[in-house]
Order: C-alpha cells, then sequence, then structure tokens
C-alpha cells in the first residue's frame, strides 16, 4: 500500500474518532500518541502477516533468540523509519499543528532491560529484519522493568519503573497460543512398553500467555516478531473458601505466586526467595518459548527428526541455558524420542553466546534449589552431566578427578550454567576479539582444547538505524548528501565520508550539528537540575551501568585531581569540560550504589564553586535508558570507554559515540580495539594497563595499592579528600570506596591506570584546542563506524552459526 500524505490524514482523523473517540481539536497528546501508534500498527499488519505466511510456505529455517533481557526503547519514530513513511507523517502531523517529536515523548521506553545485554538483543532484532534473517525475539514481558531511577539527596532511590502504567500499543495478546509451565512437585517413573517414562505430579502449574510485538525491517516488508510472556495463574478465581474464613492472604497466594514471575526484572537475588524467582523466571522463559516454537514447527507436517534443520535457538548469555534441559524433556517426554536422537537435535539447535568472564554473571544455582523447584529439570540436567564426565574420562582425562570435577556441570553442590551451555550447544561465541580470546586461552580454556571446533568470534554491532539515523537525523542528512544514501543499506560504505575529514566546510558542518545538540542537552539539563552548562566546553560523557570494574570511579578521581589544581592556581590553563554520568546501579550493589553518592557529592561542590565552574562542571543525569542514550550520544565530544582491560566483554557504547562523531578514550579491552583497528591509533586516546600486563599482575599477585597512596601525593591527597569532611559533612561517607581501593588492594587497578589515564586526559586537551585536528578526526571515526553495525553481526551469525537464508542482504 502507497501511503501519502493525504491517506494518512484521513487515517489519523477515523483513527481519533474509533479509538480515542475524540477529534484534532479535543486530543490530548496521549490520544494523539495511540491513535498514531495504532494506525501505524494497522500499517504493519499486512505485512507482519505475509512475512509468517512465507516462512511456513517456504519451509524457512527459522531463528529464535532468547533473552532475559529487551531494551527496546521507543519504537514510535523507528517504526514509522523504517516503513520508510517518517517524512510523511510528519509533515502530515504538522499540518494539523502537531509536533511528532513532542508526541514521541509520551511513549515510554519499554521498561524490559538493564544495558548493554538488552539493547544488543533489540539491534540484534532490528537487524534481522533489516537484513532478512527469519528471525524472532524471546523473552519476559515484566509488568514493571529494572527500575526508575532517581537522584535523592545524591543517593539513587529505586522506584517501580511503570512503563506497562498506560496500554502498550504495539503488542498484541495471543491468549490462544498461552502455554502450561510447571514448577515443583514430584517425578514418578514407571516402565511402559519397554522404556521408561517420566510422569510429573503436584506440580505448580503456571499459564504463560504470549504477547507479540512487530518488528519491522528496514523498507523491505519483512516483519520478524518479538514474542514477551507473561505470567497468569491457570485458573482466574482466587481461593473462595480461604477468603470466606477470613484467611484473604492465602486465599491469593496462589494468584501472586505466580504473577511475581513476570512481574519485575531481575528480582533480587541476595536472598533465596529471590534466587528462586530468578530461576522460576529463566525456567518459565525457556519453557514458554520452546513449547511455542515445537507446537508451530509440528504445524509443518515434519518429521521432529529433522526439527534442528528448521529451528535455530539463541541463548544470550547464561541465563536462558536451560533450553537445553528443557528441549530435551520435551523431545524424549513428549516426542518419544530417544536420548541419544534427541541429544544431536538438541546440540545441533542451541548455540550461546558469552557475553562476560565476570564470575558473578556465570550463574550457578545450588542442587537443592534447582532440584526442588524443577525435578525433571534436574535430573536430564545430572544425566547430561554423567555422560559428559564419562566421556572426559573415556576420551582424556582418565584418572584425572580434579580435571573432570573442574568442567563438570554439577559440582560442589552446583549447578553451572555456562558449563551446561557449553556441552548442550554447537556454537560458542564471544563478543570481541580479545574476550574470544580470553576465553579461549584463560576463563574456558579446558572447554576450548575439549571443543575447539565449537569457539569462535561475533564482534558486537549497533543498530545504526537507531543510533544514526533516528537519534540523529541532522548528521544522517549531511552524510547522505555528501555519500549518497546507500550507506543506509550497506553502512560500511560511510568511510567515503573519509574524503571528506580535512574539508574546511564540511568540518564545520559536522562541528554545528554537534553544537546543537550540546545545547540541546544543556537546555535539558537546566530545566532538570537547574545548573547552568556552557555548550563551548568539552563534553565529557560516561554513561553505562555503573559497576566498579567499569571504573566510573577512575573519571571522579581524575576530576578531583582537576579541581584540586584549579583550586592551587585559578589561572590553569585548562579546556573547560562539563563531565557527564549516567547510569543505573544493581539495587543491592552498595559500592556502585555509594559510587553514585561520590559522584553526586562531588558535583555540588564543584558546581557551587565560583573559583572552578567556569572551567569544570559535573552532572549525573538519572534514570538512564535508550531514550536518553540517544540524547547523549549525540553531543558527546569524548567517549569514555575506561574499563579494566579484559574485564568488558566488547562494549556496544563505545560504538554508538564514535558513530555521532566522539573521539574514544579507552583502554585496550573489549571492543575498543576493534574500534582502534578501524580509526588507527592517532585516532583513539588508548591508555593503562595491556591484557599481558594486567594478567601477569593477577597471576603474581605482586600489585600493592598502597605503593601508590604512599608514592604519588596527588592520589593520597584525593583518598584523604574522600575519607574526611572535604567533600561532605559526613566523615567516612564513602570509606566503602577507599577500602575497595586500599585495604581490597584495587581490584580493577584503578590507582595503578591513574598517571596514565592523566597523560590521557591531557592528550585531549591539546587535541580539542585545534578545532581542525579535531573535527578531522571525529569524521574518520563517523566513517569508520559502518563495520560496527549490527547488520554486519547478524550477516556473521547468520551465515556462521545459524546456517540460515537470508531474504534481502545488502550487507557487503
Amino acid at each position: 500500500m502507497m501511503i501519502t500524505k493525504n491517506i494518512f490524514k484521513n487515517d489519523f482523523i477515523k483513527k481519533l474518532k474509533t479509538e480515542r473517540g475524540t477529534t484534532i481539536d479535543e486530543a490530548t497528546d496521549l490520544d494523539i500518541y495511540y491513535a498514531l501508534g495504532s494506525l501505524v500498527r494497522d500499517y504493519i499488519a499486512e505485512d507482519w502477516v505475509n512475512t509468517n505466511k512465507r516462512y511456513i510456505k517456504k519451509g524457512e529455517k527459522q531463528v529464535y533468540y532468547f533473552s532475559m533481557e529487551f531494551l527496546m526503547g521507543k519504537l514510535l519514530v523507528s517504526n514509522l523509519i523504517n516503513l520508510g513513511i517518517k517524512d510523511i507523517c510528519e509533515e502530515g502531523l504538522k499540518d494539523f499543528g502537531i509536533d511528532l517529536e513532542k508526541i514521541e515523548e509520551v511513549e515510554k521506553d519499554q521498561g524490559l532491560g538493564n544495558g548493554g545485554l538488552g539493547r544488543l538483543a533489540a539491534c540484534f532484532l532490528d537487524s534481522m529484519a533489516s537484513i532478512g534473517v527469519p528471525g524472532h525475539g524471546c523473552g519476559i514481558r515484566y509488568n514493571y522493568g529494572l527500575f526508575e531511577q532517581k537522584i535523592i539527596d545524591g543517593y539513587q532511590v529505586e522506584f517501580p519503573d511503570k512503563w506497562l502504567q498506560y496500554e502498550n500499543v504495539w503488542e498484541i495478546r495471543k491468549e490462544n497460543k498461552a502455554v502450561e509451565v510447571k514448577f515443583g512437585g514430584d517425578v514418578r517413573v514407571v516402565e511402559e512398553n519397554g522404556r521408561l517414562k517420566f510422569i510429573h505430579e503436584n506440580y505448580e502449574s503456571v499459564l504463560a500467555v504470549p504477547y507479540d510485538t512487530p518488528i519491522v525491517g528496514y523498507k523491505n516488508k519483512q516483519i520478524n516478531t518479538l514474542r514477551l510472556w507473561s505470567a497468569e495463574t491457570v485458573k482466574r478465581d482466587f481461593n473462595y473458601t480461604c477468603f470466606s474464613k477470613g484467611n484473604y492472604l492465602k486465599a491469593f497466594e496462589y494468584k501472586n505466586s505466580v504473577e511475581a514471575i513476570s512481574h519485575v526484572l531481575y528480582p533480587n537475588d541476595a536472598y533465596e526467595a529471590g534466587k528462586t524467582l530468578r530461576l522460576k523466571q529463566e525456567y518459565f522463559l525457556v519453557s514458554a518459548g520452546i513449547q511455542s516454537i515445537i507446537r508451530t514447527f509440528k504445524k509443518r507436517g515434519k518429521p521432529i527428526e529433522d526439527f534442528d534443520d528448521y529451528v535455530a535457538i539463541h541463548i544470550n548469555d547464561t541465563h536462558p541455558a536451560l533450553a537445553i534441559p528443557e528441549l530435551m524433556r520435551i523431545l524424549m517426554d513428549e516426542e518419544g524420542l530417544g536420548w541419544d536422537e534427541a541429544w544431536r537435535i538438541t546440540t545441533n539447535t542451541i548455540a550461546y553466546t558469552n557475553h562476560t568472564i565476570m564470575s558473578e554473571a556465570l550463574e550457578k544455582w545450588n542442587v537443592d534449589i534447582f532440584k526442588k523447584l524443577l525435578p525433571r529439570i534436574y535430573m536430564i540436567v545430572h544425566e547430561i552431566n554423567e555422560r559428559f564426565c564419562r566421556e572426559l574420562w573415556n576420551t582424556r582425562y582418565y584418572g584425572n578427578f580434579e580435571k573432570i570435577a573442574e568442567m563438570a556441570i554439577i559440582a560442589d553442590n552446583q549447578v553451572k550454567m555456562a558449563h551446561l551451555a557449553i556441552v548442550g550447544s554447537h556454537s560458542v561465541n564471544g563478543v570481541a576479539k580479545l574476550h574470544t580470546e580470553i576465553l579461549k586461552k584463560q576463563e574456558l580454556k579446558d572447554f576450548y582444547e575439549y571443543y575447539p571446533y565449537k569457539f569462535n568470534n561475533k564482534t558486537n554491532g549497533i543498530s545504526h538505524r537507531r543510533w544514526l539515523i533516528k537519534a540523529n537525523p541532522e548528521l544522517t542528512k549531511l552524510i547522505t548528501e555528501a555519500i549518497g544514501d546507500g550507506w543506509i543499506r550497506v553502512p560500511t560504505k560511510m568511510r567515503g565520508l573519509l574524503k571528506y575529514k580535512d574539508d574546511p566546510s564540511y568540518q564545520e558542518k559536522i562541528h554545528t550539528i554537534k553544537q546543537n545538540h550540546k545545547i540541546k542537552l544543556a537546555k535539558m539539563i537546566k530545566e532538570k537540575q537547574g545548573i547552568d552548562v556552557d555548550p563551548n566546553t568539552i563534553f565529557d560523557i560516561h554513561a553505562k551501568r555503573i559497576h566498579e570494574y567499569k571504573r566510573q570511579l577512575l573519571i571522579v578521581l581524575y576530576i578531583m585531581y582537576l579541581y584540586n589544581r584549579l583550586k592551587e592556581d585559578k589561572n590553569l590553563d585548562i579546556y573547560p569540560r562539563t563531565f557527564i554520568f549516567a547510569g543505573k546501579a544493581a539495587p543491592a550493589y552498595y559500592t556502585a550504589k555509594q559510587i553514585i553518592k561520590l559522584i553526586n557529592t562531588l558535583a555540588k561542590k564543584v558546581n557551587n564553586d565560583k573559583d572552578v565552574n567556569d572551567k569544570l562542571k559535573v552532572v549525573f543525569l538519572e534514570n538512564y535508558g535508550v531514550s536518553l542514550a540517544e540524547k547523549l550520544i549525540t553531543c558527546a565530544n569524548v567517549s569514555e570507554q575506561v574499563s579494566t582491560t579484559t574485564k568488558e566483554a566488547s562494549g556496544t557504547g563505545n560504538m554508538k559515540f564514535m558513530m555521532n562523531g566522539a573521539i574514544t578514550i579507552a583502554t585496550l579491552d573489549g571492543a575498543n580495539i576493534d574500534i582502534r583497528n578501524a580509526v588507527g591509533d592517532e585516532n583513539i586516546v588508548i591508555f593503562g594497563l595491556k591484557e599481558k600486563e594486567i594478567l601477569k599482575l593477577y597471576r603474581n599477585g605482586t600489585y600493592n595499592s598502597m605503593d601508590i597512596y604512599n608514592n604519588d601525593i596527588r592520589i593520597k591527597t584525593i583518598l584523604d579528600q574522600m575519607q574526611g569532611k572535604s567533600l561532605c559533612k559526613k566523615e567516612g561517607e564513602f570509606s566503602i570506596i577507599v577500602d575497595s581501593l586500599l585495604k581490597h588492594n584495587d581490584e580493577f587497578f584503578v590507582l595503578k591506570d591513574f598517571d596514565d589515564y592523566v597523560k590521557a586526559q591531557e592528550k585531549i586537551d591539546k587535541l580539542y584546542r585545534n578545532q581542525s585536528v579535531w573535527q578531522e578526526k571525529s569524521i574518520i571515526n563517523i566513517g569508520c563506524s559502518g563495520v560496527f553495525s549490527s547488520d554486519r553481526t547478524i550477516y556473521e551469525y547468520a551465515t556462521g552459526i545459524w546456517k540460515v537464508n537470508i531474504y534481502h542482504s545488502y550487507y557487503k
């Protein structure tokens, strides 16, 4: 259907009447948003249906991407762009006196993720649809997202993220496709017709109801699906008998227990109840998803033995690793296959991405909790472990009990999910070259030596449609004017910009766009926080999850160092800086929350000191999410990517910032290495310990942070200030941070890298003073960023792991 401005305007007026019962003159912004969203979904519907019909008719192999997080952000403008009707709709709305940008603000970010893991999953869905991969997302429809972050007296305070407070216009409830998920109970084993049969009894039954969201490909009529599962009771009524007897809590106990499964993203697992709920969530996701996939597959009329020829299941980190025993359970208990055939199908179907080497993220579950909650699944995992250990004994490690115990899936009363994911899949990939090499040589060395053919690298990517075309339409237009629009479908063509890198006129246009975004952000900061920020200063931005290894603390120490120097010498020649932080700390992560308090305490002191605030400002922006990220990445001059080397698997924020022209200051960690290789050493500012140096320090244990404290007066002064009353009235407020650096020997080498970081920042200062050189580097970063499009990443997954056909691949 060809949509013209007049068609759109007529359709929109009808939608306002039929959906909201109002007219243009009477409509609120909320009315306009819902009418517009509903209309856009109508425009999507026909292609959505046709896409699914085509997949079935052609018998295509389909990909199902399982993730606990999908950080989708707002979908209205993104869908308009991918449909190719943004300009038409924007002009039509303008004829009615309606500002599309203002209406977009009504939409809430979908609260389905925490950070990079969830945003990567969202970018992957966009790229699958846009390059033509028959692929869908599978997740949980959380009633509340991670949490809404408020900063109160400098502290992070968590509130419910009510992203579903109003109707979600993009989703369709598919109650007729609900499935049952079983928890707890007992498993009775009987022999029937010469084979064992496993009967699950006395279980708690949960209904998994799917909500489908269309994922729109870029101007190609391909619409994939994000299916999110909501936990509901099998019986809708409550326990009336208990209620009649006055036992009101008991009456609703089952209902509350069930609905808690999809209530909130990442419940606090510091306590046993939280651990149990989190394990429940993970099994709920995979059981509902795989039951649905098998039901869809069986409609094709193909034999179950061919399942792996038509289905690829990808698990995003260890959270969905229970997909392995769940698929085994269904193939054996419900489809009647033997172990060997079920195992062949399972391992051929499932692939696993490892996203971190941090031990805290390599999930392990207490056997007692696991066995009680998932009795049949535990039996299968136990059998997988027995067979794997027997295989190790017979083929490689005969008599080496210690080595087998290290590699076992179940050991020391724990179920190790990363081990399960490796053993039960045909592909294990890292997400950046360094990360993959560390997996192979360090963290998963034994598994790599045993399964070398399983391990591969797929460097992460970002959707340039979201992070450039949507977030920065001005820059998008400027790129297209220079090199044509071919780069939109083939992002590597952005390298055509390099011929303009030393063109003064083009440099000025790039600078103007950046400056206009900085002016907008400065206005927002003034409105929200009352802080005057000068857009002519260097905007130095660190926006990501608050964690010790991401080292927001290193930047804080540098700011304190600058502040001390400015207090000593008011005429100190530094280029004025505005340091901007954004990010959430996990509710139970006390040290990370204290880092947020430290940043805000420092901001209050610096921003109210007239001696320095013409040269130095500090801002912390609360409630970081996709929409705020879109505002930040467009106006950053400096992108802070300062994680401890070897700790960041990849990072994708680094790619988003460079794509919008920021210069990266970085350690040689994760995808920072890939960025350096793409832009050249002279167009990125590298500092800090290298991989071999870090690993040597960990191995030898020779690092002593107290030596730095005692020998570097800058560090000693700063840490003494943090412990005293010079920052805040409460002495010892930041003792836990100081203790982490000194008493606990600075696990993430903040003090060790400080001196090199200072030198790197001095280099940034000098570079920025020469705007011609700076803009040249900015253009080079933009031009070289196309290789980091998630289109490239998904092309590599599709051809290298999933082995699926691609309908519209423009990627070369």
